[in-house]
């Protein structure tokens, strides 16, 4: 690659636009090679290491990043041997054809937030427990938590494949007769939410996933509807998996 300025290198990198990389660039949030450069004009090529915010990042290479709002009923698989409809099936014929895979997963019954992409290297940072990328979820239950259970879902909870790390828990307000907890965790074990309400005796009548680090389920997106990530939204996921903005 023929070194390019870095603004322009930021702008094919999915950073920002390059009016908006030079603004980036001033405020000294960019390293080239370990060094701030507060200077656009400055040349780089694939050789240098450049760092925004403290994360690496690289000229784009063809990955593809969508959020879904995935329905109940639907598994957040690749493909299902059984025929049974999964996020994949959600997707218009060509996106079908740039092996997309479903970030983390949501059991068949619970709703919300699910992110596809053929980026396996922030899919592994995203999912992994040792980065700890927090996921929030709704939980419907047919009682309201007492204090206790509260205490010891924040706390962890023992299950059957060890304990939970602690996790942030509260009873939101104006559910009627209807209790709902948001509950956030920065594990991904299997049905996990599900398990540690039962852990302290708390039923599970409804789950929803509204986040995935930075990323929310805006309103405009309904049940089976999906679209491409923002630039912006991208980076803020690469900073959530480096430990950063989580």
């Amino acid at each position: 690659m023929t070194p390019e300025r870095l603004q322009k290198y930021m702008a094919k990198a999915g950073v920002a636009s390059r009016r908006r990389s030079e603004e980036i660039i001033a405020a000294g949030r960019v390293r080239v090679n370990g060094r701030i450069v507060r200077e656009p004009g400055c040349k780089v090529s694939e050789a240098d290491r450049v760092e925004v915010d403290g994360v690496v990042i690289a000229r784009r290479s063809g990955f593809d990043y969508f959020i879904l709002h995935k329905p109940v009923g639907i598994l957040s698989t690749a493909r299902d041997d059984r025929g049974r409809r999964t996020v994949l099936d959600l997707l218009d014929g060509a996106l079908r054809d740039r092996r997309l895979y479903p970030v983390g997963r949501l059991d068949f019954a619970t709703s919300g937030l699910i992110i596809l992409s053929n980026d396996g290297e922030l899919t592994h940072k995203l999912t992994h427990p040792r980065f700890g990328v927090a996921k929030t979820y709704l939980a419907r239950t047919p009682v309201a938590a007492t204090p206790e259970q509260l205490r010891r879902l924040a706390a962890g909870v023992l299950l059957e494949d060890g304990r939970t790390a602690p996790a942030r828990v509260r009873l939101l307000p104006g559910g009627g007769s209807v209790p709902r907890l948001e509950i956030t965790i920065g594990e991904g074990r299997n049905r996990q939410v599900r398990r540690m309400l039962a852990a302290v005796g708390l039923e599970t009548s409804g789950l929803h996933r509204i986040a995935f680090g930075p990323l929310t389920l805006e309103r405009g997106l309904a049940p089976g509807e999906y679209r491409p990530l923002r630039t912006e939204e991208i980076m803020a996921l690469r900073q959530a998996a480096a430990g950063r903005g989580n």
